[in-house]
């Protein structure tokens, strides 16, 4: 299994057919075709079939993309720590983060890191869950800063608690059910929910079916926080996320917090890394300075 022979696999799966990928590599199509057989002989299965419809990957051949896709990405992290180690240029770290902590411990992470690595270049993403795991499969980001379940995740991944979130119903300024008192009152209101998997709201249904209260009948579903933030501050509809975004005074503006309600147990919030693969010399102290951050203030994430 040789460097050339994964580039090709990933080149193909990237642009779509044999041909634009060789274009993409500056190579035949004959000599990209021949990369492709060498592979499949060397891993014992095919790994590619063509149809009217184009290139398709049999289940071999998408269960070696992913892992192609990570040894690229290591072997280029792997050139870029050395450069990095012997005085080269600034290293490159891509994090996931969820947005509960750009209110509460990015902003000091962002700072010390400055003075740490100066020059370093430092990419940023939203955390979602759904969008985590497969980028962390992939190798395409370092780590991630998230809110999660750790039973809930895969067995390749490596979950470094930091502390607890609570989660909190919002709801528009003046909003009608602001003063419930228990969750029947809310069984005929309006929601708007994040459910992918491992998400505050998946967490909040879950809860609500194990203790055998009513769950909310057919919300809106919605993955974006800001999104969902417009919707409940200009409508009735009511929404559940973690509360230290709703505790940030500029976040909040235009919604309230129904806060005489019984909690929700809280979430784990954490570093999640792929297992078996080591963080990089810029990478860890970032790491390190989001996990220093988060355990100062308190081990719960609340008011």
């Amino acid at each position: 299994m040789k460097d050339h022979q994964l580039k090709a696999l990933v080149q193909v799966a990237d642009c779509g057919s044999i041909r634009a990928a060789a274009r993409a590599m500056h190579l035949s199509p004959s000599a990209l075709t021949k990369a492709l057989r060498e592979l499949e002989e060397d891993v014992g299965a095919e790994l590619l079939t063509r149809s009217y419809k184009g290139v398709e990957f049999t289940p071999a051949g998408s269960a070696l993309l992913v892992r192609a896709r990570l040894v690229l990405t290591t072997l280029d992290k792997a050139r870029d720590e050395v450069r990095y180690l012997r005085g080269g240029a600034g290293a490159k770290i891509t994090a996931a983060i969820t947005p509960t902590i750009a209110t509460t411990a990015l902003p000091g992470v962002l700072k010390d890191f400055e003075r740490l690595q100066p020059d370093a270049q430092l990419t940023l993403i939203e955390g979602m869950m759904t969008s985590v795991i497969p980028a962390l499969h992939e190798g395409s980001i370092d780590f991630a800063v998230v809110i999660t379940d750790p039973e809930d995740l895969p067995h390749d991944m490596d979950f470094e608690p930091l502390g607890l979130v609570r989660g909190t119903v919002v709801g528009r300024e003046g909003h009608p059910l602001a003063d419930a008192r228990e969750w029947s009152e809310l069984r005929n209101a309006r929601w708007v929910l994040n459910l992918i998997h491992g998400s505050t709201g998946h967490h909040l249904l879950d809860w609500l079916e194990r203790s055998g209260l009513e769950r909310p009948v057919n919300p809106v579903l919605c993955t974006s926080p800001t999104l969902m933030l417009e919707l409940t501050r200009h409508t009735d509809l009511i929404g559940f996320g973690p509360e230290p975004l709703f505790l940030d005074p500029v976040f909040s503006v235009g919604v309230q917090r129904f806060t005489e309600l019984p909690a929700a147990p809280p979430m784990s919030l954490g570093i999640l890394t792929l297992r078996g693969v080591p963080l990089s010399a810029a990478a860890r102290p970032l790491a390190e300075l989001f996990a220093r951050h988060i355990r100062q203030p308190t081990p719960v994430l609340s008011s």
